[in-house]
């Protein structure tokens, strides 16, 4: 395990891996709430952590999965404070039978993964890696590309990060934007200058770029049916969660032709290295890197570190995912 200990008092273990390494100190609150910071390992090993956990009352995690068996080996345990949005790599119901409470940070790295998400789109549209590629080759291509402004483009999951890449497409591109998203009034949809769309099929056949931005479920939303609907042409944007795809069909539907390009953040195995996607062609992966930008891991880190301050002083949390009932 590596380890880097600051302060003294109630451990914090952080195994959240740009925690504390941007200009905000989250750290050094937690040190002036009395806690002490110690730095574990970031994949979540059961044998390594458990040198951490028994002593732990708070766990500013990362993106790795935690299980029973991780809370089962920290008996202080009050709260999984999550580092980012997603928690679903959390075993909600094994923390609430222990009374743990599962906190995450809504909205933090939004606009960095708004950005991330638009840098793909145009990645990809205007064939900004073959560009290079060919540059250092020494040949011009004929690489013509499309603009973001004259193409439609649907949004899948229509919260934070949903909005925010919508506000960049409609206020800078010009882009006719469509979103589906159960979970959100109509009427909000259209406040944004965004036209819902009722089902996914039907969105599949609207749109030249679709872009995922909802929690992962275990299950893929887009499959070879999906694909199968999507208009020929069509590049598809995923920063959201990698079990959103069936990577096997992404991967057929790029070499086939029928998908003009892909582009994602995630994929369903990190650190992976057999992914379909990795030797499609006209693929792009960045690796799990959308949210690192310094402003939001500053507001990841804080956020985060609040609410273990927060918990352990007896109040409430902002955001909680899991309350012990």
């Amino acid at each position: 395990m590596t380890s880097e200990e600051a302060g003294a008092g109630p451990s914090v273990v952080v195994t959240a891996r740009s925690f504390g390494s941007g200009d905000a100190d989250p750290a050094g609150l937690l040190q002036n709430a009395g806690l002490r910071v110690e730095c574990a390992d970031l994949a979540h090993d059961h044998a390594v952590l458990g040198e951490a956990l028994p002593a732990a009352v708070a766990w500013i995690a990362g993106t790795s999965p935690i299980d029973d068996r991780h809370l089962a080996a920290a008996p202080n345990l009050k709260i999984v404070s999550r580092y980012g949005i997603g928690y679903d790599s959390v075993d909600l119901a094994a923390a609430a039978r222990r009374g743990v409470i599962v906190t995450n940070t809504p909205g933090a790295n939004a606009e960095a993964v708004a950005d991330h998400t638009v840098g793909l789109m145009l990645a990809v549209l205007r064939h900004l890696v073959a560009g290079d590629r060919a540059s250092r080759d020494g040949v011009r291509p004929p690489l013509r590309g499309r603009e973001l402004g004259a193409l439609t483009v649907g949004i899948i999951g229509f919260g934070r990060i949903g909005r925010a890449v919508a506000y960049r497409l409609i206020g800078g591109f010009g882009s006719r934007v469509l979103a589906y998203d159960p979970f959100v009034a109509p009427e909000r949809a259209r406040e944004a200058g965004i036209e819902p769309v009722g089902d996914l099929a039907g969105l599949a056949r609207a749109v030249d770029v679709l872009t995922l931005h909802m929690p992962g479920g275990g299950s893929a939303v887009v499959d070879a049916a999906f694909l199968s609907r999507m208009r020929p042409g069509a590049v598809l944007i995923n920063t959201a969660r990698g079990d959103l795809l069936d990577e096997q069909a992404v991967a057929s539907a790029l070499a086939e032709g029928r998908l003009a390009a892909a582009a994602v953040d995630v994929l369903a195995s990190e650190p992976a290295t057999s992914s379909p996607l990795l030797a499609a062609p006209n693929a792009i992966v960045t690796p799990h890197v959308a949210a690192q930008t310094t402003q939001a891991i500053d507001r990841m880190g804080m956020m985060a570190a609040e609410e273990v301050v927060r918990v352990l002083a007896g109040d409430a949390p902002l955001h909680p995912v899991a309350v012990p009932t």
